[in-house]
């Protein structure tokens, strides 16, 4: 249901985030690794029978000059979310976040924070979960777990600290 891609082997430990999500979620993905430069031909491919072959959000990863996302989205109608990667070529990942957001009218994708594949992995749930009940309440209790732990850590500070905020 969810296409993770990303350019290398490099990029596995961020884009991991983004399988740990959907698979709390119970969200179906595959996950595999595509450059937009060295396997171009490969990535058009992917891009192109992505949605034939059942996929409905496409996660691409990319960093440095980060075309991935932007190349896949140009090549599909499905929505792709890119995840701008820090990586060693990187100018402080400014670089991969711009090539990313910078996206020319017509091919938009949406973009997360550096090293940001969790959140990716939640927008992709959030995108499938506005048509599927079902993800929609996973989504609504894990929301639910946010607030909780917030909450929680209210409780632990107000019994260390004297807070007349909400008394």
């Amino acid at each position: 249901m969810v296409g993770i891609i990303m350019g290398s082997t490099s990029d596995l430990p961020v884009m991991e985030q983004a399988a740990t999500f959907l698979q709390s979620m119970e969200i179906p993905f595959e996950l595999t690794i595509i450059s937009a430069h060295r396997t171009p031909e490969r990535m058009f491919r992917y891009a192109k029978i992505a949605k034939e072959r059942g996929i409905k959000v496409i996660i691409a990863g990319a960093g440095g000059a980060a075309h991935l996302p932007g190349m896949v989205a140009s090549c599909t109608t499905l929505p792709v979310v890119g995840v701008p990667i820090l990586s060693s070529n990187s100018i402080d990942g400014w670089d991969s976040i711009l090539s990313i957001l910078q996206m020319p009218s017509g091919i938009p994708v949406a973009t997360v924070a550096l090293n940001g594949a969790t959140n990716a992995g939640i927008l992709a749930a959030k995108i499938i979960g506005a048509n599927d009940e079902n993800i929609s309440k996973k989504l609504e209790a894990y929301q639910q777990s946010l607030t909780d732990k917030v909450l929680n850590g209210v409780e632990e500070v107000n019994t260390r600290y004297p807070n007349t905020f909400e008394k």
